[in-house]
């Protein structure tokens, strides 16, 4: 929970919560968010600013990335409180002038946000004063079809994101809402996945359904059952 200037209190969004709405500026025009992408996945992200490096191999990744999120129903947009002609000017310089770890000619073309007066990210609690009051962390919201959050990311300043992750997480929470499971520690396709115990996460059905065959039980509330990776690529349009 976050206090402002003017003594009006920002909930931070939690994971179950529907995404905060609002209107933005951006380099791909005008958004309103989430209802221009309703029906998509979104991945909502923050970074610190504009013309700095860390945020620069990211964007970098992201663009190199875009066609994976794309196959993956999901859309991609980027805040910073940094301004329109800002954002444009960095994004120019990325295609024109960067070549890092083979990525070259850049073009990013997910939209950035402008927001100069903080209020999205303030609204989704990207500034943390412990770690800047100016800046926004970086921030990841993963948010579903019906405009859910399902999964929330911090990174602080100095640290890049695994983009590895990112892309895994997303694979998996469609998986799992696809196939009615959930997914174990490093979860990747073609691992095994778990058949949720009688009662738990409103998939008992999967259970009643898997034969004693099908299922491998550690015990009583730890039951597993084969998932082929061909199933979760053809699902999921991987």
């Amino acid at each position: 929970m976050e206090t402002n200037n003017n003594n009006t209190v920002n909930v931070m969004p939690r994971i179950g919560d529907t995404a905060p709405a609002f209107t933005a500026k951006t380099t791909q025009g005008e958004i309103n968010f989430p209802t221009d992408y309703k029906g998509k996945w979104k991945i909502l992200f923050s970074h610190p600013a504009d013309f700095t490096p860390v945020c620069t191999s990211e964007f970098m990744t992201f663009g190199s990335m875009a066609e994976d999120f794309e196959k993956l129903n999901t859309q991609l947009v980027g805040l910073s409180v940094d301004g329109l002609y800002s954002h444009i000017a960095w994004l120019r310089t990325i295609k024109e002038k960067i070549d890092w770890k083979g990525m070259k000619d850049m073009e990013i073309k997910f939209p950035l946000i402008e927001d100069i007066t903080m209020n999205v990210a303030k609204l989704y609690g990207m500034i943390q004063p412990g770690e800047s009051t100016t800046s926004a962390v970086r921030a990841v919201f993963f948010i579903d079809p019906q405009d859910k959050i399902r999964t929330i990311m911090y990174y602080p300043l100095a640290l890049g994101r695994n983009f590895d992750e990112i892309k895994r997480v997303l694979i998996a929470l469609q998986a799992a809402d696809h196939f009615g499971v959930a997914m174990p520690a490093d979860w990747r396709p073609g691992d095994e996945v778990i058949v949720p115990t009688a009662g738990s996460c409103g998939v008992a059905k999967e259970r009643m359904q898997s034969s004693e065959d099908e299922m491998h039980c550690y015990d009583w509330f730890f039951c597993t059952k084969k998932l082929n990776k061909e199933d979760v690529e053809k699902a999921l349009n991987l």
